[in-house]
């Protein structure tokens, strides 16, 4: 069907302190009916009210003594959402707006998953099938329709629930079916900030982030989106994460452009790398001399790939150079120091790095890759975790070979 794209179309998501109560619904529902006198389509997706889930994940495991099935915890669990579109509707229906709120139970519930409860993936090209046929229909109608986030339906039924960041999932999977200009995802925080501000004085709000990037930092200190998420945010579709407190939903913020790296596996460095092992009494309890290690290997402008350490000893994962020169500079640091200390080199390596993973999945999949490696009779000279996946160091010769059992092991095309 041909789309208008004069007619401004967005996916709002609301945060549960953004629904914490009746007077922040009512806010809630004020923010969307200027949007939509404005002549904006707006799809809703709603979180449960305030801490409802925690609420009943807390009494459940109390009542149960945390004896219960998956699947009556999912359809536990997805009653905070249930109970929020609900009242969210009825306050944008109060307001003249005409609203319609989706429950899992009905025959039209848009998003389905697969079975595994607790943390279901969805099955995108049936919500896709789903959101176009019984979501679309009525943003074109002039209606708001208010779709619970977090939860799903399986084929035959029964209520599953997404897994962590499962309301942005859902406003995601939303965005991308029904070609939305931007994703809104509103929450307790006026944008993306720098740092921490429970940990550093007057981080900085970000203009704009590459979701790569946000997943970097996804698992690790931003507690506003998760990497599951992520991975739905479609590469042409902008999301903006803006705070409840200004009350509209065309606020500044920070916006999310790109998406998700997809899975792949490829060379870290075109050029080999070596590892460098030094071992020495509390070597890596000495700044002095790391930081002396760093500056030598700056001034050969050779790459750190990541550093390991133990009590005595460090291991430099490095590009590797011509000239033997750089390692004489890093033994004669060694050298320098009053307890005993040697290195050892091996060069020749070629840098594999595997991207594109949750945190989640990152331990299954490094077992599985390092057993096809063992099956092979292929040695593995390091293997070092980063952000959004891992390196594997292995021979320079064998590269290719690695490179295509990787491939073949995770199903990804080259």
């Amino acid at each position: 069907m041909y789309r208008n794209k004069k007619i401004r179309r967005v996916v709002a998501k609301f945060g549960g302190k953004s629904l914490a109560d009746g007077e922040r619904i009512h806010q809630t529902a004020r923010a969307i009916a200027r949007e939509v006198e404005e002549g904006v389509q707006v799809a809703v997706i709603a979180s449960a009210l305030g801490n409802t889930t925690d609420t009943l994940i807390n009494i459940t495991n109390q009542a149960t003594e945390g004896k219960i099935k998956p699947g009556e915890i999912d359809e536990i669990l997805s009653m905070g959402e249930r109970i929020s579109v609900r009242i969210l509707s009825a306050a944008l229906n109060a307001r003249g707006i005409k609203s319609r709120y989706f429950d899992p139970v009905e025959e039209d519930w848009p998003i389905i998953t697969n079975d595994h409860f607790i943390n279901a993936e969805p099955l995108l090209t049936e919500c896709s099938r789903r959101i176009k046929k019984h979501v679309l229909p009525l943003l074109e109608q002039g209606m708001v329709p208010v779709i619970a986030g977090f939860i799903g339906k399986t084929l035959d039924g029964h209520v599953t629930t997404i897994g962590r960041g499962g309301s942005d999932t859902t406003a995601f999977i939303l965005a991308k079916a029904l070609d939305a200009d931007e994703v809104i995802l509103v929450t307790d925080v006026e944008g993306i900030m720098s740092a921490d501000p429970k940990l550093v004085n007057n981080p900085r709000k970000l203009q704009v982030i590459k979701a790569k990037q946000l997943a970097e930092l996804a698992d690790l200190s931003a507690r506003f989106i998760h990497k599951k998420a992520l991975q739905y945010k479609d590469e042409s579709i902008n999301a903006r994460v803006v705070s409840y407190s200004r009350d509209c939903l065309d606020a500044e913020g920070t916006v999310i452009v790109g998406s998700f790296p997809k899975v792949s596996v490829t060379l870290a460095n075109r050029s080999k790398a070596m590892r460098v092992t030094m071992v020495g009494k509390a070597i890596s309890e000495d700044p002095s001399i790391i930081l002396e290690i760093a500056r030598e290997l700056i001034n050969h402008q050779i790459f750190i790939f990541g550093i390991s350490a133990n009590n005595d000893s460090l291991t430099w994962y490095l590009s590797q150079t011509e000239s033997n020169s750089p390692l004489q500079s890093l033994h004669s640091i060694l050298l320098s120091r009053k307890q005993e200390s040697a290195m050892a080199v091996r060069k020749d390596l070629a840098p594999i790095k595997v991207e594109g993973l949750r945190l989640e999945e990152e331990h299954s999949i490094a077992s599985k890759l390092l057993e096809s490696l063992r099956v092979k009779g292929i040695d593995f000279a390091g293997f070092f975790p980063i952000t959004l996946g891992f390196l594997v160091f292995v021979d320079w010769s064998v590269k290719d070979s690695v490179l295509n059992l990787f491939e073949k092991t995770l199903e990804v095309k080259s």
